[in-house]
């Protein structure tokens, strides 16, 4: 039979016991939590959206350790006191901590933070950079694998890397004489036997045993950021010339 939960079985923030897809956070201080991740507590809290009504010390940490615009609307900030239970969709929640760090993670698999750490956006469309020291959650489809560079990792298993310099982009030597024959319009990336992250200096890479991506909102909406910046009419009609044929292909026209 399961165990039965109550607040002093669920101790110290850690998963829940023999479940890898829960986490229970030690709730003491405020935290940083992707909106829906809640599924239960034991206690008393608040859950506040950053995008309105926020004021005093809550505005003013928000202001100090969430710069990322783009991504304000996903998150809400925990407060009060007891056992937070949370969870992403069944996915696989692991805890880090990071000493004085600097993370780069995919803003999909970012589920919660500490204040101890500021969030920025990062330069790579669709990840955030987490900066400072502190805990935070992600959630993965499968368990997380740790890796040195110099190596090359398939685009949709990338979780995030630490203290290395951001990837490059490698294509396979097939890939680009078949996209030289065929020309840009007509030719498109389908796997990352194709297109390949690659990373090199010092540092880690944290990699998913899947290569299924879990959400491609994220990165719809930096796209969408980045249109705000100013397209020309040619450039516009271009990206939904190359977004028409990218359906095309996925939907068997």
């Amino acid at each position: 039979m399961a165990q039965i939960l109550n607040p002093m079985n669920l101790g110290e923030s850690d998963n829940i016991p023999g479940n890898s897809y829960a986490y229970c956070i030690d709730l003491n201080k405020p935290w940083f939590m992707r909106k829906g991740a809640m599924i239960a507590y034991y206690g008393q809290m608040s859950f506040k959206a950053l995008s309105h009504g926020l004021e005093g010390h809550l505005m003013h940490m928000v202001s100090r350790k969430f710069s990322a615009p783009l991504f304000t609307g996903d998150y809400v900030v925990a407060e009060g006191h007891g056992k937070l239970v949370i969870g992403d969709r069944g996915y696989d929640i692991n805890s880090y901590d990071l000493e004085d760090g600097n993370l780069t993670i995919r803003a999909a698999n970012l589920l919660a933070f500490d204040p101890g750490l500021s969030l920025n956006q990062s330069i790579v469309p669709g990840f955030l950079t987490l900066i400072g020291t502190g805990k935070f959650l992600a959630s993965s489809n499968g368990p997380v694998m740790f890796a040195e560079p110099p190596l090359r990792v398939d685009p949709e298993s990338l979780v995030g890397w630490a203290d290395c310099p951001s990837p490059s982009h490698h294509y396979d030597e097939g890939w680009i004489n078949g996209f030289l024959a065929a020309g840009a319009a007509r030719f498109g990336v389908n796997s990352g036997e194709e297109r390949q992250f690659e990373f090199t200096g010092a540092g880690t890479v944290l990699i998913q045993s899947s290569e299924k991506v879990m959400s491609d909102s994220v990165l719809v909406r930096t796209i969408e950021g980045q249109l705000q910046s100013g397209l020309t009419v040619g450039g516009l009609q271009r990206l939904q010339a190359t977004i028409a044929a990218q359906l095309g292909q996925q939907q068997g026209y």
